[in-house]
């Protein structure tokens, strides 16, 4: 197993990481809501979450034998932090809550939940216990200029796509929703419809 990658291969790893993130925020949302949409920005990225997870293997490496335990409740603790932070500071800057799990039980503020947050630290956990090193290795394989060079551009345009999309917001007070493809609909209780 390698121990340390290079930039190159870290850089595809953020992009990789972040599309995925994409299609695992439109899953819940899916699941929850009935549709799924553009989740703010233009491309099929979220940057936070490729950008979360080098954090990670940066901080914490890959969870070893035994210590998927210890690595979950890490993850769980940044997760619950790391989505207060996000939400309060869109709130404060573009004027608008950025999501409300105020309907799920256990929520710790608008935020967070025991629930959202024990999911993605499962997912997290899961992830890099099983998935990022043989990621890596099959990025590893790829050319390095051409990675290089793959990698760096792609964070260039998720990062642009990233500030504008924020800027959109900032400037419409409201969420950046693009596109909405409704899958079906959710039917609502008697008490949520009053």
């Amino acid at each position: 197993m390698k121990n340390s990658y290079s930039l190159q291969e870290m850089l595809i790893m953020i992009a990789g990481v972040s599309f995925l993130g994409f299609c695992l925020e439109n899953i819940w949302l899916l699941l929850r809501k009935g549709y799924v949409d553009n989740r703010n920005m233009y491309l099929p990225y979220l940057l936070g979450y490729g950008l979360a997870l080098t954090g990670f293997y940066l901080i914490l490496g890959i969870p070893e034998e035994g210590g998927y335990l210890r690595y979950f409740i890490l993850s769980f603790a940044a997760v619950s932090a790391g989505e207060i932070v996000m939400g309060e500071t869109v709130e404060h800057v573009c004027g608008f809550y950025y999501w409300d799990y105020t309907g799920l039980p256990l929520h710790i503020t608008r935020y967070t939940s025991v629930p959202t947050s024990a999911g993605f630290a499962a997912i997290i956990t899961l992830f890099m216990g099983n998935c990022f090193t043989p990621m890596m290795e099959l990025i590893a394989v790829l050319p390095h200029t051409e990675s290089g060079f793959a990698g760096g551009t792609l964070l260039l345009v998720l990062t642009a796509d990233l500030v504008h999309s924020f800027a959109v917001m900032y400037h419409s007070h409201a969420l950046n929703e693009r596109w909405r493809i409704t899958v079906f609909e959710r039917k609502q209780t008697a008490a949520r419809a009053a």
